[in-house]
């Protein structure tokens, strides 16, 4: 869709990532220590929210009528629950409650806006581009959902044996285009031992509602602190992952090129740290009741996704295969979202973007495309509609520095 590949439409936004020396990096500390200042997001150029989806956006329909919205994307005026609940700092919500810096200003609890209809707010030429925030809380229980925790194990076992490791020292996590910092609330608390977590992201407003969603402890109970950077993944050098004990990222690996992907597990393999990689696109997609088109769309999206050089639904391949050249021991499971009746507005949603990013490749599929989505997003109203979205999910675990070749 996030989040996995660009935008449909429009200039393609640029991906969010790390980068070899922090273009703003806010209370920088080595190891597990006390959070540093967490930025108050920009100011909100005007305009009306649309969610961009990094599958495709969910843009105007391929008949060229704007979707209507549903709740929690495009057309909200009131302010989405978690993103208040962020502001307010409610009990349990992983707020860093201990640190003033964190405080977000009342206006920060809304989304940015956008008049475009490219899932893009540049209030000046030189902004990042944005991924809207309120696609991201949206995906971000099917997300949770579908990553394969059975990689979990074989990482826990390597991160408590990793070399020179003593009791009292913290895990340093680099969470790579980080959004809204989803990964980092599911992983942190299904880990052991202090974390410090380091977010990476072009977006500093994403980079603002990260740090502030943070859990604030480990699975057993030890602390969890974040600092932000603000980079370009593009950038990424061995030096960024100094003293990383794991990698991470989300929905990531299908909107990057293969020398990108090849920086990124030199990288690791470098820094001697494993990387936990989840969910990039399959390239498959089954609804059910099936519809003629649900095929050609599919391949008309999946070229889409290979666009400019990414690599979309090669992406772990591509991936699988750099690690293994670094000599790292690569396993991936499937992560597939399953959208039902109780997802439908996510469903609808990604569905838009979907249809969009094909009929983008493939002009002369707008109009039985937009019959299409009518079709489909009535019966997902009606709560006929599932949707399979097959991801992917890797674990590469590299040579630890100092390991015995």
């Amino acid at each position: 869709m996030r989040k996995t590949t660009a935008p449909a439409g429009g200039p393609v936004a640029a991906r969010p990532g790390p980068q070899d020396a922090a273009e703003s990096a806010n209370g920088v500390i080595p190891g597990a220590g006390p959070v540093g200042p967490v930025a108050p997001p920009p100011t909100d150029p005007p305009g009306g929210v649309e969610p961009v989806l990094r599958h495709g956006r969910p843009a105007a329909a391929p008949g060229g009528t704007a979707p209507e919205p549903s709740a929690g994307t495009a057309g909200r005026t009131d302010r989405p629950a978690a993103w208040t609940a962020w502001a307010a700092g409610q009990p349990g919500d992983g707020r860093l409650t201990d640190h003033p810096a964190a405080e977000a200003p009342e206006s920060a609890a809304e989304p940015p806006r956008t008049a475009t209809g490219t899932g893009v707010t540049p209030e000046h030429s030189d902004d990042p581009p944005r991924y809207a925030p309120e696609w991201l809380r949206l995906r971000e229980p099917a997300d949770a959902a579908a990553r394969a925790h059975d990689l979990l194990d074989p990482l826990r076992v390597r991160l408590a044996d990793r070399p020179g490791r003593a009791a009292h020292d913290g895990l340093v996590v680099h969470d790579l285009g980080c959004g809204t910092g989803s990964m980092g609330r599911w992983l942190a608390p299904l880990l052991d031992g202090a974390q410090h977590w380091v977010l990476h992201d072009r977006d500093p407003y994403l980079l603002h509602f990260a740090a502030v969603g943070t859990p604030r402890a480990a699975a057993d109970g030890s602390r969890v602190t974040v600092e932000t950077r603000r980079g370009d993944l593009a950038r990424l050098t061995p030096d960024a992952l100094t003293g990383a004990g794991l990698v991470t990222a989300s929905a990531l690996l299908d909107v990057l090129t293969a020398r990108e992907v090849g920086a990124l597990a030199a990288a690791c393999a470098a820094a001697g740290c494993p990387a936990l990689l989840t969910l990039s696109v399959a390239g498959r997609v089954e609804l059910t009741p099936e519809h003629p088109l649900d095929t050609e769309i599919t391949l008309a999206f999946n070229d889409h996704q290979r666009r400019s050089g990414l690599l979309g639904p090669d992406a772990v391949s591509t991936a699988a295969e750099a690690f293994a050249a670094h000599g790292a021991t690569v396993r991936t499971r499937s992560a597939p979202w399953r959208l039902g009746p109780d997802e439908a507005a996510l469903a609808g949603q990604w569905l838009r973007g979907w249809v969009a990013a094909a009929v983008e490749q493939r002009p002369d599929l707008r109009e039985p495309a937009a019959r299409y989505v009518e079709e489909r997003l009535a019966a997902c109203v009606a709560g006929e509609l599932r949707v399979v979205v097959h991801h992917t999910d890797l674990l590469a675990l590299c040579r630890p520095k100092g390991a015995a070749s």
